[in-house]
């Protein structure tokens, strides 16, 4: 603090960091990155500290075209699909984060992602805007007889490739940027890889996300290193970068005590219920780093003074003196009859302070030491995994372990958050959320995007019968729900026994407890969601308006029509209230219900039951009446339906003024 007033150019500069953090380098605003970020001359020149690489500009250009795509649902593909929260989007992966902005601005607490590790065998997502736009979004929609992506969607990105690292920038730039609007305040994000591209990765995301903004580097002991085409040292391990929305707004969540860790905290003091159980730690440590404030005299209860000069203390003096009055220090005397000095390390504790939430629980036990991702669980373990799930059908190489996932949403998420994997390859994190659900009783919920890249013909997938990485994802979230189902089934029917047990029992207030407690517990798990709703990305079902050049006749006779019927050949009703829901800002797990009229099975769409209200089948007054008498906040309805009744779309516009609804045509 320099005493000084905050000047209004300050503040304004720090309101524009928290809301454009990449538009800052080295803590001062960078006006070209600011123009790039805002679509205005994006041309990266100037010398100054800035990661830059070929094709920067065109990848601002294909984060900043808009999109006319949708999504549409496959409820055959689906479990649950009306019932279920969990969402799988299959789809190019910049393509549905800009489907998805505008419905889920904000609104998510975690993101995984494991890309590709741009290793010079694996693959690139094609965003070139060097073509045309009509020629891109095209490109974009390619697709073969039976559906999928062609090979001209993603290409594979060789090391002797000239623009290696480039391409792979390229690739990860917009989706970053993308991704970073869909977390809320208080996000986070989690991203897989290795030593091909780590280096410009935390350079990217320092430049996305803001450097203040960065966590850490954590590293993944993901095997013994015996087996990769290192030539010279054993690699065995994998980072996972992680950054954050606003970091003052962040906050991460205590992991449950491991069973190594319960076993070494098995004491307790007087001060059990506030901090929990202890372990205790030499105060004496020569391993440490030697400074002079470390050597101090220290008196032991019979007199006896300890030589500051033989010993090295792992704390200052103020800090011991303190640890004394706050009851923290043990003497005791060692085989040989000498004193020894230990303090407590205490159980729910960070940096020896009790950290509590805003109602007095317990919150943390300490600091999440890096460390314990190094072996918490290694890449065989997501193999063995899928393999179980699929019997030996070995689809996928190299999932990562939803043990894995499963750590890192614990610590970052609470029990009804929403959490993102636009990587989604074999569905470990779709997986890995309802297991964790299934495990703690949470409500979290999941969003998978995956690219439909086809299986190669030789592999052990497409053998079996699965044609993209898609459907692989798909079987296996299949696959895991219902063997996850199994198991609940199981737990129900042994606690139901419990139940049946202490029915027979004297109904004392401790036996009745104790049968709510258990029927709650039944209830939790019967209302587990294991379902998963599938939706594809598609064209729009609305013709689009194509700027006509020269003086094609036909051409313009063929906009002009735009305005007499904006339905697209092949679009349905389904179809078009799921994308009017998600240009309208709703979520896919908007409730949908169908309102008939009492004369006719038409009628309109109801979109949470008064935020948004669809005439897509039918105008006439009877509908338009029913409509204003639901008292929506919002109507959208097909201009064509009032075609040959002006007057009719006349009276029902200003029906809905006079009641205060929002009215539109398409």
């Amino acid at each position: 603090m320099d005493g000084t007033s905050l000047t209004p150019e300050q503040e304004k500069l720090n309101t524009l960091k928290q809301v454009l953090p990449e538009a800052f380098t080295e803590g001062k605003i960078d006006w070209e990155k600011l123009k790039a970020t805002l679509g205005e001359e994006i041309n990266f020149s100037n010398e100054r500290y800035v990661l830059n690489w070929a094709g920067k500009s065109e990848a601002f250009k294909a984060l900043q075209a808009p999109t006319s795509k949708t999504l549409v649902p496959a409820k055959n593909e689906s479990v649950n699909f009306d019932d279920t929260e969990h969402i799988f989007i299959e789809g190019e992966n910049l393509e549905v984060l800009k489907v998805l902005q505008k419905s889920y601005f904000g609104k998510v607490k975690m993101i995984y992602i494991d890309p590709p590790y741009n290793t010079g065998n694996d693959f690139v997502y094609n965003d070139s805007f060097a073509e045309k736009k009509a020629d891109y979004q095209k490109r974009v929609g390619d697709k073969d007889e039976d559906g999928n992506l062609t090979k001209d969607a993603y290409t594979k990105n060789s090391k002797e490739n000239g623009q290696y690292h480039s391409n792979w920038l390229n690739m990860m730039m917009p989706r970053l940027y993308l991704a970073k609007n869909l977390l809320r305040q208080d996000g986070v994000i989690f991203v897989s890889i290795d030593d091909n591209e780590v280096h410009n990765l935390r350079l990217l995301m320092n430049e996305i996300f803001g450097e203040e903004n960065f966590v850490a580097e954590m590293i993944w002991q993901k095997g013994a290193g015996t087996q990769n085409d290192n030539k010279f040292i054993a690699i065995n391990h994998e980072y996972i970068l992680c950054f954050t929305k606003q970091k003052e707004s962040i906050n991460f969540y205590n992991l449950p005590p491991s069973e190594e860790m319960l076993r070494n905290y098995n004491l307790q003091d007087e001060f059990v219920n506030e901090r929990g159980k202890h372990t205790l730690r030499n105060l004496n440590d020569f391993s440490i780093g030697d400074r002079p404030g470390l050597h101090y005299d220290i008196e032991c209860p019979d007199g006896t003074i300890l030589n500051g000069i033989e010993h090295r203390w792992r704390c200052d003096i103020h800090r011991f003196k303190w640890r004394v009055e706050n009851k923290r220090i043990v003497f005791e005397k060692n085989k040989e009859g000498k004193w020894q000095v230990f303090y407590k390390q205490y159980l729910f504790e960070k940096k020896e302070e009790v950290i509590r939430d805003k109602n007095g629980n317990l919150l943390s036990y300490g600091r999440i030491p890096n460390s314990l991702l190094a072996n918490i669980v290694f890449t065989g373990d997501g193999k063995k995994e899928i393999n179980e799930l699929f019997e030996n059908e070995k689809p996928f190489d190299y999932p990562k372990p939803t043990k894995l996932i499963n750590h890192l949403i614990t610590i970052s998420t609470k029990n009804d958050d929403l959490i993102l994997d636009f990587f989604a390859g074999s569905g470990t994190t779709a997986h890995a959320v309802i297991a964790l659900n299934a495990q703690d009783g949470g409500n979290r919920k999941s969003i998978s995007v995956q690219l439909p890249e086809q299986c190669d013909e030789k592999s052990e997938a497409h053998k079996a019968g699965y044609k993209t990485i898609a459907d692989i994802a798909k079987e296996r979230i299949r696959r895991a729900s219902s063997k996850i189902k199994d198991d609940l089934g199981l737990q129900i029917e042994d606690l139901q026994s419990k139940i049946n047990t202490l029915k027979t029992e004297i109904p004392t207030d401790e036996t009745i407890a104790e049968i709510k407690n258990l029927q709650s517990k039944i209830s939790n798990l019967k209302s587990q969601d294991l379902g998963f709703k599938v939706l594809k990305l598609a064209d729009s079902n609305f013709k689009q308006w194509q700027q006509i050049t020269g003086k094609d006749k036909q051409a313009l006779e063929e906009q002009m029509k735009l305005f007499v019927d904006p339905v697209a050949k092949n679009a349905t009703t389904e179809n078009m209230v799921y994308e009017l829901l998600l240009k309208s800002g709703k979520d896919l797990n908007s409730t949908i219900s169908h309102v008939s009229t009492g004369s006719t099975p038409e009628g309109f769409y109801a979109i949470n039951e008064t935020e948004l209200v669809l005439v897509l089948e039918k105008a006439n007054q009877e509908i338009i009446d029913a409509v204003i008498a639901s008292k929506p906040q919002k109507v959208i309805a097909l201009d064509k339906l009032f075609k040959d009744n002006d007057q009719l779309k006349t009276n029902a516009s200003l029906q809905m003024k006079d009641a205060g609804i929002e009215f539109k045509t398409i």
